[in-house]
This record gives C-alpha cells, structure tokens and sequence, in this order.
C-alpha cells in the first residue's frame, strides 16, 4: 500500500467562522435604504435565475483555515443557488467567489479609520476575485466603480452613464447628482414603498378595467334583452 502525503487542509485544524462581526449593517437611514434597494431590486432581476446568489452584509470567508472575512453591502455570486446562508463560505460553494460587490458609504467612512477600512476592503476585493467593485456616497453624490482587468482592478469611467458587464444594471449619474440604477428592462430601481405603492396601482388599474368590461357585459346583455323583446334577435340567426 502507498501511503499518501498529508494535504493542509487535512493538517490545518478546524476554526470557528462567526457569522457576525458584530459590526451595524448601516450607520444611518440613508445607507440602509441604499443597501436594502440595491439588494432587493437585484433580486428581482434575477428572481427567475436559482444559480445567482445575492446578500446584504453577509460575511464572506474566501479561504479556510483563516478567519479573513469581509462583509460587502451588497455582493452578488453567478453560478451558486439562492438559498438560507449564515455566511458565505467559497471552499463550500464551488470555490466560486463573489463577482460584485457594492459598498454605501456613510460619514463614519470618511474619517481616518473609515478610509484604512475602505482601502482594507479595496485590497480584499481586488485579492479574492471580485470582477466588479462599486463604492456609493449618498450623501457627498459621489460614485467610484472598478472592473478587473486580469488581476487588477481598473477604475471605470462611469459618468454619465454606465451598464455593468455581469449584472446589465444601468447607472446614471453625474458629480453632484444623485445615482440612479435601471433594470435590464429599463425600470428604476425603486424603493420598497415606490414597489408597493406601483403594485397597489397596477392592481386597482386592473380592478377597474374589470369593472369597466363588467358593465359593457351588462350593457351588452340589456341591450339584448330590449331586442328579444321587440321579436329582433340579437344574435342574427
């Protein structure tokens, strides 16, 4: 028999991987809304593809045995099932990393920490694989976007507008203006308000041409019955 050497998994004990960093998923209202519409919009761009998996602040181990994580704001992985995760562990995905990934900046970001924190998760983005990196200031109006180029992020020339290569999302934006992000299809994103208040139109609308094709029926039907009754028959037989 011949024995076969030790891999460094096989050797390497196994750790604990927390599913929190116990950090807060925003600071502020503006950074959750921003957080919770590009996560929700984007599920419902790929509601119909069960192999893309999307997230908000989910913690992402890219290799085992070490705790290096990062907590994108939003992160978006083609090629792995939607499904429940505490954290996103690659070595049990396929060792398929995330492709994009988004970060909403708030004022805690822009202070000296908040900058080596965002340059700490510049370098881990562009190290494990993230293919599209975009970074949005709510409150300054200010966009930044990276696109890997071999194994290193090149900055993307974004204003006035820009459709990503992986998601098909359009952004429009200009210095001093506010984002705005567009389906494939062309509809914006909208909020969860804007998506209720737009599904509570489309049903009343559709209510009423109900009731509007519900009163020509009986329109139709009396007009029918005053024929029968001079002898005419409304059918023409």
């Amino acid at each position: 028999m011949t024995l076969q050497p030790l891999t460094s998994e096989a050797i390497a004990p196994e750790i604990d991987y927390p599913d929190s960093d116990g950090n807060p998923m925003a600071d502020n209202t503006e950074q959750y809304r921003w957080i919770v519409m590009i996560k929700e919009n984007l599920e419902i761009v790929f509601a119909n593809d069960p192999n893309v998996f999307i997230a908000g602040d989910l913690l992402w181990y890219p290799v085992r045995h070490t705790q290096k994580r990062m907590a994108p704001d939003v992160m978006v992985v083609f090629g792995r099932p939607k499904g429940r995760r505490g954290s996103y562990k690659q070595w049990l995905e396929d060792n398929i990393a995330p492709q994009v990934a988004f970060e909403i900046l708030s004022p805690s970001n822009k202070d000296r920490r908040g900058l080596e924190s965002l340059e700490d998760k510049f370098n881990f983005y562009e190290a494990y694989g993230i293919e599209e990196y975009y970074v949005y200031d709510p409150d300054d109006l200010l966009l930044w976007g990276w696109q890997r180029i071999r194994d290193r992020f090149i900055s993307i020339e974004i204003q006035p507008e820009w459709v990503s290569p992986l998601l098909q999302v359009r952004f429009e934006w200009q210095a001093g203006q506010e984002l705005v992000l567009y389906r494939p299809n062309g509809q914006r994103f909208l909020s969860t308000l804007e998506l209720e208040q737009k599904a509570n139109l489309a049903q009343q609308r559709a209510s009423l041409a109900e009731q509007i094709a519900e009163q020509d029926r009986q329109r139709a039907n009396r007009l029918a019955d005053r024929l029968r009754a001079m002898g005419i028959d409304p059918d023409g037989e």
